[in-house]
Parts: C-alpha cells; sequence; structure tokens
C-alpha cells in the first residue's frame, strides 16, 4: 500500500446542521465518480451531516463500494493528485481517504467491498436516525456535551460515543433481521 498517515487528534468543532451539506457531498460524488470510474459500484453520503437535522462536525463522511479493496492501487494516483490522501487506521476491511480544502472543508472517504455493502454499520445508523427523528436529538444533545469535556481530543471524543452508536446500531441491525455486531469491529 502506498503511503499511509497516522490519523491525528484534532480539535472537536460541532456545528448546526447545514442544508448545504447534501449539496457539497453532491459535488464531490460527481468528481469522484468521474476519477474512479467504473471502481465504484455505488457513493453516499454517510455520517451526520446526511442527516438533516443533525449536528455534526463539518466533516463529509462518503462511503464508496468497490467489487475489491485490491482495486485501491488501480485510482489511488488520481484520488492524490485531487487531493485524498490514504489514511492507517485499525478499521479492518476498508480503506479510509481524507481531502482537506482549506481551512474550511474537509471530506472523509471509506471505500469496503461490496460484498460488505448492505450490512455496513454507517449506512445503517444514518438509514435509522432518517427515520427517528428522536433518536437525532438524543445524538445532538450527547455530541454538545461530549464536545465540550473533549475538545481537543476528537479520538477521545468520537470513542465516547460508542455506548449510543452501539445501541443505535443494535436497534437498526435488530428491525432487518441481521447478527448484532461490535461497532468498532465492523
Amino acid at each position: 500500500m502506498t503511503n499511509a498517515r497516522k490519523l491525528n487528534s484534532h480539535d472537536v468543532e460541532i456545528v448546526d446542521y447545514n442544508p448545504q451539506w447534501t449539496e457539497i457531498f453532491s459535488a464531490e460524488r460527481d468528481v469522484l465518480l468521474a476519477i474512479t470510474k467504473e471502481h465504484f459500484i455505488a457513493l453516499e453520503h454517510v455520517g451526520s451531516t446526511a442527516i438533516p437535522g443533525q449536528r455534526a462536525k463539518p466533516i463529509i463522511d462518503m462511503m464508496a463500494a468497490v467489487h475489491s479493496l485490491n482495486e485501491l492501487d488501480t485510482f489511488l494516483p488520481e484520488l492524490s493528485n485531487y487531493g485524498y490522501q490514504l489514511i492507517e487506521t485499525d478499521m479492518p476491511n476498508r480503506h479510509l481517504l481524507r481531502r482537506q480544502v482549506g481551512s474550511s472543508q474537509t471530506f472523509h472517504l471509506h471505500i469496503v467491498e461490496l460484498s460488505t455493502w448492505d450490512e455496513c454499520n454507517e449506512r445503517l445508523m444514518r438509514d435509522y436516525l432518517l427515520k427517528n427523528p428522536q433518536e437525532v436529538k438524543a445524538y445532538g444533545e450527547l455530541k454538545d456535551e461530549l464536545a465540550n469535556t473533549y475538545a481537543e481530543d476528537s479520538l477521545t471524543y468520537t470513542k465516547a460515543k460508542t455506548r449510543f452508536i452501539q445501541s443505535v446500531v443494535d436497534k437498526a441491525r435488530d428491525e432487518l433481521g441481521l447478527p448484532r455486531i461490535d461497532v468498532w469491529e465492523d
């Protein structure tokens, strides 16, 4: 694999939902699909910026499906030229890339194999929250509380959300008849 960087902690900034996040995703999606050509079988907006009304870190999280993770080397040079950097993580069975545009916009691109697409926790959580506005409100309140507590440590902030995320993912999996799995193991 080519030069992966270790993901660092950053300050946590939670902001009100911005309806332009959908448009920002759509524009980025169009560019990514042009760059990756036939390699991306699916590409969706996931994460809190994909949930209307959800307070979030202003990061556009995206998830793409490919036939095989081995395909990355085929289109990574083009993604790198566009500004995406491969990030080293402990997440199995996926690649994570990040693109920073100035100081104002960050994109995260999770790439997974198509065989895992229908059971990706990020997609399941997004879909569950879209149907359950009371969970969106509770999640926003938790994020505000944790952002105040872990304002300078985004990794600890993220891990502190685990119990809530696990609960939502479990409910989503139960509704679909899928087995429960640890959200940090996916």
